[in-house]
């Protein structure tokens, strides 16, 4: 099992004076979610994004689960033990039935792991998370068994984002099956009943769950982008919950008697990433006059070094974020495991960026165009308007390009952007989980570097990380998971901004288990009582 893991919770409840009734066209015991952040796909193996695994987790159910503090818990794995340093053992619950009626069995369990790292398109993947799995054993129906290439400590925490399928149902299947229904058959609290992206995806109650009776009928999971739009459907009652509550507006829902409020520290890092893929002939970067540069100027640590202190951390956080976020020097928050002390929030320092500017070769800076979402995080295209000002002052003239999230992130993983703002939450509660996604140098074959598109590569952080994730004794792991981060920061690989607050707004007569995972889920919404 995963050591435990400090959260910090901040959990802000607003009294429940004029309950907003759900709309007269809606069954008492059917919810709306408006999300800021769509799906994808429905295909749960397609691609390794928040919104995605969201959605999924109301269609499918894993091995292990995760609570709302991120600890493990048992799902379809009642439960786990390492027979060896390299067998771990997992006995599945019985009496589980897929959403045809259909028994679940291990052969399904083994199907998945198959199918997982290998679908077609993926613009980034689950094959991390298997890495290091060398043999699924099928022992009996009910027993599964899982050989690792090595010793490997936290298995149990990553089979916990692997969403298990049917393999009756997916069976040569696409991801557009997923998408049209045919495939997404579920073990879940939820049946899929129609998606539509961009849009809204529709489910209906499992009635044969395996777990605790939902509440809920129906749940709906509507995309609103727009932050405005978004808490007027709640005060309209057109939905009963929000996510992603606009940093704006948070105020004035504290004090407004027909909303509870809910909130804690969140796990994503919103940071920026440069281009490692090219040498010379950068997209997007060019000399004052508009030439391409002779070299990828990115690939200099001083150039790394002065475009991070350019940035005035704390007043992204208070005016840009409105609070609702805290500045960042690595990737994960203050008290979770692997966090490391030694690792600061850089000081602003825009005189000394300058400086480090002239030294690698750019004394008049150069031109580039920051690429960021514009409807994925919270002030995502804000946050980025604020950081090209402030390198444009230290002679960077920077030019923002915001995107919408589906085609920023399609773009994003072909290495099209020369910088680009993003955001990854190390839902694992440690360190390795960046370390391998987003920091590993780019391997399919390895499964390394899913996440990874910068194409950064550090084979000595490589290394690092691999030896910290064999290590079994927590201590010690830490120990080696907190030199890494130092080892990642002191060559900036990535330019960390800040730790997301996760918010949530519902209407004053329900409540929502604020989630560090920031997961939007008709599982944690209940009646207030």
């Amino acid at each position: 099992m995963a050591p435990i893991l400090w959260a910090m919770a901040l959990m802000g409840l607003a009294g429940p004076a004029r309950a907003q009734a759900p709309s007269a066209q809606r069954p008492a015991d059917a919810v709306t979610i408006g999300v800021a952040a769509p799906a994808t796909s429905v295909d749960p193996h397609f691609f390794n994004a928040a919104p995605n695994a969201q959605l999924a987790a109301h269609v499918f159910s894993r091995l292990v689960e995760r609570d709302a503090r991120v600890q493990l818990q048992p799902g379809l794995a009642e439960s786990w033990r390492a027979l060896s340093p390299t067998v771990w053992e997992f006995r599945l619950r019985p009496g589980v039935t897929w959403h045809d009626g259909r028994p679940f069995t291990a052969e399904d369990v083994a199907f998945t792991l198959a199918r997982a790292p290998n679908v077609p398109n993926s613009p980034g993947g689950y094959g991390s998370f298997l890495r290091m799995v060398k043999q699924v054993e099928v022992v009996d129906p009910l027993t599964v068994r899982l050989h690792t290439k090595q010793p490997h400590s936290l298995l149990p925490t990553e089979i916990a984002y692997i969403a298990v399928i049917a393999r009756h149902a997916a069976q040569g299947a696409t991801t557009e099956d997923f998408n049209s229904g045919r495939a997404a058959i579920g073990t879940g609290p939820y049946r899929l009943l129609s998606h539509t992206a961009n849009d809204r995806t529709e489910l209906a109650r499992n009635g044969a769950y395996w777990g605790p009776r939902e509440p809920w009928s129906r749940v709906t999971l509507r995309f609103l982008a727009n932050d405005s739009a978004r808490t007027a459907a709640l005060l309209a009652g057109d939905v009963d919950m929000i996510d992603q509550v606009p940093s704006a507006d948070l105020a004035r829902l504290r004090a407004e008697p027909r909303v509870g409020l809910f909130e804690t520290q969140g796990l994503r890092l919103i940071y920026l990433q440069a281009d490692f893929s090219r040498g010379a002939a950068m997209p997007f970067v060019t000399d004052n006059a508009g030439q391409p540069l002779g070299a990828n100027p990115f690939k200099d640590v001083r150039v790394r070094r002065a475009l991070s202190i350019a940035i005035n951390r704390p007043a992204l956080a208070e005016r840009v974020m409105e609070g609702a976020a805290r500045p960042a020097g690595q990737w994960l928050p203050p008290g979770v495991y692997s966090y490391d002390p030694g690792t600061p929030v850089p000081a602003f320092d825009p005189e000394g960026a300058r400086r480090l500017l002239a030294e690698a070769g750019y004394p008049e800076g150069f031109r580039l165009t920051l690429h960021s979402p514009n409807d994925r995080y919270p002030n995502d295209a804000r946050t980025a308007q604020a950081v090209a000002q402030m390198w444009s002052r230290i002679g960077i003239r920077t030019e923002v390009a915001a995107l919408p999230w589906s085609a920023f992130s399609a773009r994003a993983a072909r290495q099209e952007f020369a910088m680009r703002l993003s955001g990854w939450g190390s839902t694992t509660g440690e360190a390795s989980y960046l370390l391998v996604n987003v920091l590993g140098t780019y391997d399919p074959a390895a499964r390394r570097g899913a996440s990874n598109a910068g194409r950064y590569s550090n084979p000595a952080l490589d290394a690092l990380t691999d030896r910290a994730t064999a290590t079994l004794d927590a201590e010690e792991r830490e120990a080696l998971l907190r030199q890494a981060v130092r080892m990642a920061s002191d060559d900036v690989a990535l330019i960390p901004l800040l730790h997301l607050v996760n918010a949530w707004a519902t209407r004053a007569d329900l409540r929502y288990e604020a989630r560090m995972d920031e997961r939007s889920l008709a599982m944690g919404l209940r009646r207030a009582e």
